[in-house]
């Protein structure tokens, strides 16, 4: 009850396991078999899997994308109700449902996206309210918005905010992620709405169903710590802190840029193109805005709705070199995977890694101190980088696993692979992929148990367009799922394993790892790339 109170809930249920398991308990909860939900497309993979679980019958809503990689908003008109009911016209599995009269069970957000951008959630609950019984935002990565003004209504649940009349409001957070908890310390926050109450002894059974019997009490016990430390004055003042400390960063940053002149290359922080001087500035600096006739958005993401979004600005996306935001390549470049092996070899672990960026976050706690390591480790790669120092030298360990690049210098290695990215057009070929049209051919719970049927068949990665995966497939980078069990390998995605195939060859330590992807070794020692599909089905 307490933690309820302060973070601004009716309800609060810790969960020892993680927010994974905080999503499908607000699933099992609401979502029956056959029901129509409406989801992000990048939404965690603990999402689709309770469509999975649930036996649910998705419709996708599809977020925008920019050429760096970086996932984007979705538009505001996809959450406008007529939207869905067009998607759900459009969708193969519910031809036999009415979208006029059917209401979706649930709709489920990423909030916030792995990048940083948030949605404006008093905007989607007045969009959807009556139309999709409960609203759940997956704020795995926001749990601190609450305590501190700036973040206004670009989180789920805050003081003085009007409830929806008809749908009930959750938020699964991740407390171990930005907070005070442990590992896997988690809990769901539910919101009753003026007309509907949360049954808590039906949510009880989901919870039972997902929850140990035998708990890590020292988890339960960091989320009331956690919950208790948020309070304000001191949660506001730890949350304003930490957005300082990301504007000291983000200004740092620029001051390297300025010192080492227009001449000379630097790698820059993805967001606003105007920094305040000092202090944290007003979070209007941080909604998305759109591009002018005189000059272009800083975000790439098209044209949005005015005042929907909003980055985060204690999310940091660092561009690397070599990849203009139109998808076009440079001559030289400097690949971010070589960035992140360079860093982990310095101390420095980032959070994820794209083509030509990378992502760290400023969580409570860290200290001027903290993000100077960051700091200074990336001078001493743009050191290394322009004095082209050899790879023995400054990356041991990785030399240690790929002795083919000990004798090749820093900036030699760099060209290399971004060569490789220039030739294949990698950019618009990832884009291209995650934006394709997808066609689900079975329900997903219906495809997935064709494994334990064993009515699966392994079909190589020439061959798969046209076939129907029974689980999901997941490139890292970005880490989003592509597929999910049910749908339908496409060309799009067909010609982006066979390039992740010869990239594997042609660059070994720099492949992309695929889940759901099958490697088989033949007698020759060569490897082969299969996945696993609905046996007979196209």
């Amino acid at each position: 009850r307490n933690a309820a109170r302060i973070f601004n809930a009716d309800h609060c249920f810790f969960v020892t396991n993680g927010t994974s398991t905080s999503n499908k308990m607000v699933w099992h909860h609401t979502v029956a078999p056959g029901d129509v939900v409406v989801v992000d497309r990048n939404c965690h993979k603990s999402n689709l899997h309770a469509i999975i679980m649930t036996g649910a019958i998705p419709v996708f809503l599809k977020p925008t994308r920019n050429h760096y990689g970086i996932i984007g908003p979705i538009p505001q008109s996809e959450f406008e109700p007529e939207a869905i009911k067009a998607k759900i016209r459009a969708n193969p599995l519910l031809q036999h449902v009415d979208a006029d009269a059917v209401k979706p069970r649930i709709m489920t957000l990423t909030q916030s996206t792995y990048d940083g951008v948030l949605y404006n959630t008093e905007t989607i609950k007045q969009m959807l309210d009556g139309y999709v019984e409960n609203l759940h935002f997956d704020e795995a990565w926001l749990p601190h918005a609450a305590f501190h003004p700036f973040y206004g209504t670009y989180h789920a649940m805050g003081k003085k905010r009007p409830r929806p009349q008809q749908s009930v409001v959750y938020s699964t957070q991740s407390i171990h992620k930005l907070l005070a908890g442990i590992s896997q310390a988690s809990h769901v926050l539910v919101q009753d709405s003026q007309n509907v109450k949360l049954d808590r002894y039906l949510f009880n059974e989901a919870y039972l169903m997902h929850t140990s019997t035998s708990p890590q009490y020292s988890i339960i016990a960091s989320c009331d710590v956690a919950a208790a430390m948020m309070e304000p004055p001191g949660g506001t003042a730890m949350v304003e802190e930490s957005i300082a400390e990301a504007l000291d960063f983000r200004r740092a940053m620029r001051k390297v840029a300025q010192d080492f002149g227009k001449n000379d290359w630097w790698f820059k922080v993805w967001g606003p193109d105007k920094l305040v001087q000092d202090g944290i500035g007003r979070a209007d600096d941080w909604i998305i805005k759109n591009g002018t006739a005189k000059s272009k958005s800083w975000h790439g993401f098209g044209k949005l709705a005015p005042g929907f979004n909003m980055l985060d600005p204690i999310k940091a996306t660092i561009v690397t070199p070599g990849l203009n935001l139109d998808g076009k390549f440079d001559k030289t470049g400097i690949p971010a995977s070589i960035v992140t092996k360079f860093l982990a070899e310095h101390g420095v672990v980032v959070e994820k890694t794209g083509l030509y960026s990378f992502f760290i976050m400023f969580t409570i706690g860290i200290t001027k101190g903290r993000w100077n390591t960051l700091l200074t480790a990336l001078q001493q790669f743009k050191d290394d980088y322009d004095r082209n120092q050899p790879m023995w030298r400054i990356m041991p360990e990785f030399c240690a696993q790929h002795r083919r690049y000990e004798r090749m210098g820093l900036r030699d290695l760099c060209q290399h692979v971004h060569e490789l990215y220039a030739r294949y057009d990698i950019a618009r070929l990832t884009t291209d992929m995650y934006l394709s049209e997808l066609t689900p051919a079975m329900r997903p719970a219906d495809a997935y148990a064709c494994i334990a049927r064993r009515e699966v068949e392994r079909v190589e990665i020439d061959d798969l367009e046209g076939r129907v995966t029974v689980g999901l497939v997941t490139p890292y980078p970005p880490g989003i799922p592509l597929l999910i069990p049910g749908e339908v390998f496409n060309r799009k995605i067909v010609d982006y394993l066979k390039f992740a195939r010869e990239f594997a060859l042609m660059c070994p330590g720099f492949e992309s790892d695929i889940h759901g992807l099958v490697e088989v070794k033949d007698d020759n020692g060569n490897v082969r790339y299969f996945a696993d599909c609905v046996a007979g089905k196209r």
